[in-house]
């Protein structure tokens, strides 16, 4: 292996510095101080720019850590759907919200802001008619497909509690959700394809449900027309059906900053799961600032996250923070090597992608097959890529960057968990030296301390 500097540094080049949101350190410098000195000024001025309020906030924050009460933008009154859609019909009705391709690279579509807008009411309308209110919450187990985020948003239309669970998760794991957060709606699928390989959500799904008794309904997203499927009388419900019958007009709920958005599960692999909690007014402007700011997303761009809606991740940076920023967002519901190694560079090509974003552990599995795979596509659209979920070794981050990159495109390494909601510590495309394998400095608003891990006292 080739020894390399410690102080190996890569700055960004002008592909994407001409343009970008924050061009130099000394922007971010200036922004991320007073970020850290007048975060009330800065985040009131933050929340004003990029939400949509019915009716204003009367204090930024309140509250602390050590009593547990903090809440931010308080007495402030909107809809996270109204944020993410309708705010955005008036100039993007005929825009591309949502890119979706399927496990066949043949399966694409593209639905419009007034698509969405229609999708998301009648799926609203068709909770509301099965008993749904404000407060209650609603299990989603769907795979990455446009109808997760119609339901999503559907819930934060109508001022329900979404709880998504990835689709690769087990019958017991979707039942210990289901139970906690005493859902009483589920919204599943038949069946999908995942790598070539079925996966029968509905059989794993009525196995869970009989575990759970506070499911009164069931609604069944239909992807296979030519298999029967078991339904159970008065519980389960055609999701086709249900929103062909309803309304596609349904008005949003008017909630407070601090009304609960979505629970959201820790994978439960050190004990039993628990329930994240997001709120509504903090959440959304974490979430679409640290995309238009650590993706340098721009009028036009083609933003890809290839990550799960089960996860954080896709919440953030596949539903919420793009849609609020008026993005076209892509939507994958297939692996990286399906049907080869060139499937994400294949992608790319075909849908002009500005900004990709995926994990290491898909890095290094493309990368063990060789350039060529890259080679074959054009991939010249890319201007800054992404790596989320852990720490990327050196080695594949220089992949990464030369190989996929061609050494044009900025690479923001992002470390943050669930209960942030969104980026910690990240570069920013325009400005931040890359050193690979650093996830290099704060986001606006971020301050960081070394502790002693036995005593939590700063080092």
């Amino acid at each position: 292996m080739t020894s390399r500097p410690y102080d190996e540094v890569y700055e960004p080049t002008s592909h994407c510095t001409v343009g970008a949101h924050v061009s130099n350190m000394n922007d971010y410098s200036s922004t991320y101080t007073q970020s850290t000195t007048n975060p009330t000024q800065f985040w009131a001025s933050a929340a004003r720019s990029f939400l949509s309020f019915f009716s204003p906030f009367t204090h930024v924050s309140q509250g602390t850590f050590a009593d547990g009460d903090i809440a931010w933008f308080t007495n402030g009154k909107l809809n996270v759907s109204y944020n993410c859609i309708d705010r955005h019909l008036p100039k993007r009705a005929n825009q591309t919200a949502i890119i979706w391709e399927g496990d066949d690279p043949t399966h694409t579509r593209h639905i419009t802001y007034a698509e969405l807008q229609q999708e998301v009411c009648r799926l609203a309308n068709a909770l509301k008619a099965r008993g749904v209110v404000k407060g209650d919450t609603v299990a989603i187990y769907l795979p990455n497909c446009p109808e997760a985020a119609y339901a999503m948003l559907a819930c934060a239309r109508i001022g329900a509690v979404h709880s998504v669970v990835f689709a690769g998760f087990s019958a017991e794991a979707l039942s210990q959700r289901i139970i906690d957060a005493s859902s009483k709606v589920l919204i599943t699928a038949d069946e999908f394809n995942r790598g070539g390989r079925p996966v029968a959500l509905k059989q794993i799904a009525d196995e869970a449900c009989a575990k759970c008794p506070t499911v009164s309904t069931v609604f069944v997203l239909r992807r296979l027309e030519d298999r029967e499927v078991p339904m159970v009388e008065g519980r389960d419900i055609w999701l086709h059906d249900a929103m062909a019958a309803a309304r596609p007009y349904c008005p949003c709920e008017v909630l407070d900053s601090e009304d609960n958005l979505f629970l959201l599960y820790t994978s439960g692999s050190t004990g039993k799961p628990k329930g994240m909690v997001h709120t509504q007014a903090g959440y959304l402007l974490y979430a679409a600032m640290t995309h238009k700011y650590t993706f340098d997303y721009r009028e036009g761009d083609v933003y890809a996250c290839v990550a799960d809606v089960g996860w954080i991740t896709g919440h953030s940076y596949i539903v919420y923070g793009p849609l609020a920023n008026g993005a076209t967002t892509f939507m994958f519901e297939s692996t990286p090597l399906c049907p080869d190694a060139g499937r994400y560079w294949d992608m790319v090509q075909r849908h002009k992608f500005t900004q990709f974003y995926t994990a290491p552990t898909a890095i290094r599995a493309v990368q063990k097959f060789g350039n060529a795979f890259v080679e074959k596509y054009d991939v010249s659209s890319l201007r800054v890529l992404g790596t989320v979920g852990e720490p990327i070794n050196p080695e594949a981050w220089r992949w990464y960057h030369g190989v996929v990159g061609g050494g044009r495109c900025s690479i923001v390494d992002t470390y943050w968990q669930t209960e942030g909601g969104g980026h910690y510590l990240t570069g920013l495309p325009g400005c931040t030296p890359q050193k690979p394998g650093s996830a290099s400095l704060p986001f606006f608003g971020q301050v960081f301390d070394i502790v002693d891990p036995e005593t939590g006292k700063p080092l």
